[in-house]
């Protein structure tokens, strides 16, 4: 596949994932932290704002290519 494809797939892969979760991870907060202390809130926000970036790497992986040697 070419690189410049890969890119664009790759690209729209991560606007999809990144609208998708925020859309589950904001939908999750308002079920559950309704009453929940502000450190909750915080360590919520924290540990979703940041966990997104494991999937998109695995994304950004594949859109770089095979190793080249």
């Amino acid at each position: 596949m070419p690189i410049r494809l890969r890119k664009f797939i790759g690209t729209i892969l991560i606007i999809v994932l990144v609208l998708a979760y925020a859309l589950v991870a904001n939908t999750i907060a308002v079920a559950t932290l309704g009453n929940a202390p502000w450190w909750g809130h915080l360590l919520y926000f924290l540990l979703t704002g940041l966990l997104w970036v494991l999937p998109a790497m695995v994304i950004i992986k594949w859109m770089a290519g095979p190793r080249q040697r």
